[in-house]
């Protein structure tokens, strides 16, 4: 009966993991990292279905190039045995296989380039933007500037465990000030640092743009459903660094119009968070005293 239990125990974790591995679409309904989780997130825009595409071919390639390897390696363990083979071979020079084992690599190395070199231009061009984010990263928080919008600026702060709980968020991913931007826009992102290098990543956008000193590296997105995304900095940026998550929601253009009311006076009005207060926020919670 043990030994039933236990087995019947490993079959639900490999049942577990298949399902949340096919059936990730679905699993991922919340657009962040589910646990058991083995698939990747969800696309939410071209960039990152491109990025997806190209995954799967390769994952093509290498499980062909795998197999050959080990049908290889297992028929001349077999075919050349010291038992049926007790006098080894001498031969040291035969081109056709030199010709097959260099050419061969060569066509599977631009099978695998020319679609990779593709991509990373696709990534770096903007299709005539809607509108521009410029993101700036800070020890330890965001800045978010949308200067299509009459300079509309606020900063975004990780959201302590209480907070979270009392919005029913998710731990360390939520924020106090998400950013929000129109579903179907094409959005051109500007990232920039004020002292060392963050990285903002959005797993489900295809967008890992590094934010450097005295340097504006850009990407785009253009986000195809309404939702909240989570994101980091995943560039090890000092002692809170795991402590700058990232938010955002895509909504409707009718929505986003009424929110950049809403925002344009909120901070207007209330002028930027009190980034101190929140920095021994931060620290009360790297620190665990919370």
């Amino acid at each position: 009966m043990a030994r039933t239990g236990k087995l019947l125990t490993i079959g639900t974790i490999f049942a577990a993991a298949a399902m949340t591995a096919f059936g990730a679409p679905a699993a991922l309904a919340d657009e962040l990292p589910q646990d058991w989780q083995m698939g990747m997130q969800a696309a939410a825009t071209p960039v990152r279905e491109h990025i997806d595409a190209l995954h799967n071919e390769l994952m093509i390639i290498i499980t062909v190039i795998t197999l050959f390897v080990m049908a290889l390696i297992a028929y001349v363990a077999i075919r050349f045995n010291a038992k049926r083979h007790p006098v080894p071979s001498k031969t040291s020079h035969n081109p056709v296989l030199e010709l097959l084992w260099t050419a061969v690599p060569i066509l599977i190395l631009l099978s695998i380039a020319i679609p990779s070199f593709k991509l990373m231009y696709y990534m770096d061009r903007t299709p005539k933007p809607d509108m521009t984010l410029k993101i700036t990263g800070h020890q330890w928080y965001w800045t978010y500037e949308y200067p299509d919008q009459g300079k509309l600026t606020f900063d975004s702060n990780v959201l302590t465990d209480e907070q979270d709980k009392a919005a029913g968020k998710p731990r360390m991913l939520a924020v106090d000030n998400p950013v929000v931007v129109p579903v179907g826009a094409v959005i051109r992102v500007l990232v920039t640092s004020t002292d060392v290098i963050h990285s903002w990543f959005m797993p489900a956008f295809g967008v890992q743009e590094y934010a450097v000193i005295g340097r504006t590296n850009f990407a785009w997105m253009q986000i195809d459903r309404p939702g909240t995304f989570y994101g980091e900095c995943n560039q090890i940026c000092g002692i809170n660094h795991p402590f700058m998550p990232i938010e955002v929601r895509a909504v409707s253009k009718e929505d986003f119009a009424k929110w950049l009311v809403t925002a344009k006076k909120k901070f207007a009005a209330n002028g930027q968070p009190d980034n101190d207060a929140a920095a021994v926020r931060v620290a009360q919670r790297s620190a665990g005293k919370q």
